[in-house]
């Protein structure tokens, strides 16, 4: 049974770029301007996927885009500006990712299919340290049973270095793994990042998350 996908944008390019994306996968597409979003998003019309474009007005619509997903049971793919990435609460109760403007089809192809596949994910996919289990495939975290509210270059950055438990990476390399070969900011972005995880996990998790002088960061299990 083809799984259903739902379009929702107001820029005729990622309209077209997702088409290019879509026409590749076994899908049905729905398709429509932000305001036809009661229309395509009714619970009468069953869906897997909503693609939201959230850019200049429509940023503000996200909470509601959001919500309106997981009354579908459906994941969620938001296109945003670069400028709005970094401060991007993605939901932590339901499959979510976000791709920035402008990124390529291929990118944009491996985040659509990730989370077409993701509601069949297996319990390998999650990962428990301690009293925190982070989930790969929906890009949740919850410490003590609680979500935690990660952004998603939070949430990016803690996984990947639990994912490497005990391997030193440097600032640089950090930036090149978890931002992306694109990324031209300041490398002390990642020590922000790294503060605002820490504060996040409480004192006891944080602990695993450890600085090594001159170099990076670990996380030791």
């Amino acid at each position: 049974m083809k799984k259903k996908v739902v379009f929702i944008a107001d820029s005729l390019d990622n309209a077209y770029r997702f088409q290019q994306v879509l026409s590749r996968i076994d899908v049905e597409i729905s398709a429509g301007s932000t305001a036809q979003i009661k229309r395509l998003l009714a619970l009468d019309a069953p869906c897997d996927l909503v693609i939201f474009e959230a850019r200049g007005n429509a940023l503000s619509m996200i909470e509601q885009v959001s919500s309106m997903a997981r009354d579908h049971n459906a994941a969620l793919l938001t296109i945003v500006d670069e400028a709005d990435a970094e401060r991007l609460q993605l939901p932590y109760d339901s499959p979510a990712d976000f791709v920035v403007h402008g990124a390529s089809a291929s990118e944009c192809s491996v985040r659509v299919k990730r989370l077409l596949q993701s509601e069949d994910a297996s319990s390998s996919e999650v990962i428990g340290i301690d009293s925190m289990n982070i989930n790969l495939a929906t890009y949740q975290v919850t410490v003590a049973g609680e979500p935690v509210d990660f952004t998603y270059l939070e949430y990016a950055l803690l996984s990947f270095l639990v994912k490497h438990p005990g391997r030193t990476f440097s600032r640089d390399e950090l930036l090149q793994h978890v931002w992306g070969f694109d990324y031209y900011g300041g490398s002390r972005t990642v020590d922000v990042h790294v503060r605002r995880i820490r504060s996040k996990l409480g004192p006891e998790l944080a602990q695993h998350l450890e600085t090594v002088r001159g170099v990076g960061y670990l996380w030791n299990m």
